[in-house]
């Protein structure tokens, strides 16, 4: 019995470290979601410069939560480590799609294969204010486009039939994602249907005119 107390301190020191880096990782994880969030309001409002700055300090923050917890698997696998780089995938794809460009692809954003395939969904769902921002100024033509994405997305995550704990919940974001789908399809089918009224009858006004 003389080792039990050296035995019992080493497991201690053991733990208060992984408490310490369990700590980090969820303040990290906040200020990630919470500056991801920022990043996409800016895109919104079409401030893509203030946007582009907010995802660079958002790779900062990515970086340092995965730093802090690759000793870690346990931490680095955790829910709430994730979720916030779940939300930094969002943020990086509803940015190239909007802005038209390739997708940042897992290992550029050092994410797991499932983070990156539910980050997606999220993003997908994400468009739909976009979509619908776009359509009340009649700007159906890259309504239309954004929609065309969403779409290819749905189908690409409706081909990973595989068990939750493999994707880490995708089932249930690929069936949002098809709700979303359903009704944006409807919002912008009705927008598209409204403008060639509205042209058709102006058109039809224009030619009472000049007779």
């Amino acid at each position: 019995m003389n080792n039990l107390e050296p035995i019992a301190d080493s497991i201690r020191s053991e733990m208060e470290e992984i408490h310490a880096a369990r700590e980090l990782a969820l303040k990290r994880s906040r200020e990630l979601i919470r500056i991801c969030a920022k990043a996409i309001r800016a895109m919104h409002r079409e401030e893509w410069e203030a946007a582009q700055t907010q995802l660079t300090t958002a790779r900062n923050a990515a970086d340092q939560l995965i730093d802090g917890t690759k000793n870690y698997p346990a931490l680095y696998h955790a829910g709430y480590t994730q979720d916030s780089l779940k939300e930094y995938v969002e943020a990086s794809l509803v940015y190239a799609l909007l802005r038209g460009a390739d997708l940042p692809t897992p290992a550029a954003l050092q994410v797991k294969g499932s983070t990156w395939l539910n980050g997606s969904a999220e993003a997908a769902t994400e468009l739909r204010r976009r979509i619908l921002d776009l359509v009340r100024f009649g700007k159906n033509e890259e309504a239309e486009r954004l929609l065309d994405q969403m779409n290819e997305i749905y189908s690409i995550l409706t081909t990973f039939d595989f068990s939750d704990s493999i994707t880490g919940g995708l089932r249930r974001r690929t069936d949002t994602v098809r709700a979303v789908l359903e009704r944006t399809r409807g919002d912008v089918t009705s927008s598209i249907r409204q403008t060639e009224l509205q042209n058709s009858l102006r058109a039809l006004e224009e030619k009472l005119a000049t007779q």
